[in-house]
């Protein structure tokens, strides 16, 4: 079982709000980007880990308290709504914990090599040498 299963599906609400092309994977691309946000957060300590599923909870049960329905069943506008207002929260925390999940969507699906294709991203580990 993978770190996020707890909360895939809020989760995959939250990358839908962040990078709305996710809307348009299948199955493989969704698979890949939670493997990779996984992985990522597999290098981290055990308490930072607890903390990334506790607050993707915590934003679906306020989405439910706010709106009366979890971030997965919001439309894309008012999820989109409800997640600026709290990323411009007076919490610090919070706003870092908004801004830290949108990087970890953002490394899910960047990350992938069909989207480097798809963007024409030609960086090689071996460095210029590899592009001429």
């Amino acid at each position: 079982m993978g770190l996020l299963t707890p909360v895939r599906r809020p989760f995959r609400a939250l990358s839908e709000t962040f990078v709305p092309e996710t809307a348009e994977m299948g199955d493989p691309g969704w698979a890949r980007l939670f493997e990779i946000a996984e992985a990522a957060l597999r290098t981290r300590p055990h308490g930072v880990q607890r903390q990334v599923v506790l607050l993707v909870r915590a934003l679906d049960g306020l989405a439910f308290m706010r709106h009366g329905r979890s971030l997965a069943r919001l439309d894309p506008t008012r999820r989109r709504r409800f997640l600026e207002s709290l990323q411009r929260s007076r919490l610090l925390l919070l706003r870092r914990g908004i801004w830290g999940l949108r990087s970890l969507v953002f490394m899910g699906y960047y990350a992938r090599p069909e989207i480097h294709a798809e963007l024409g991203y030609r960086a090689r580990p071996e460095g210029w040498e590899a592009v001429r």
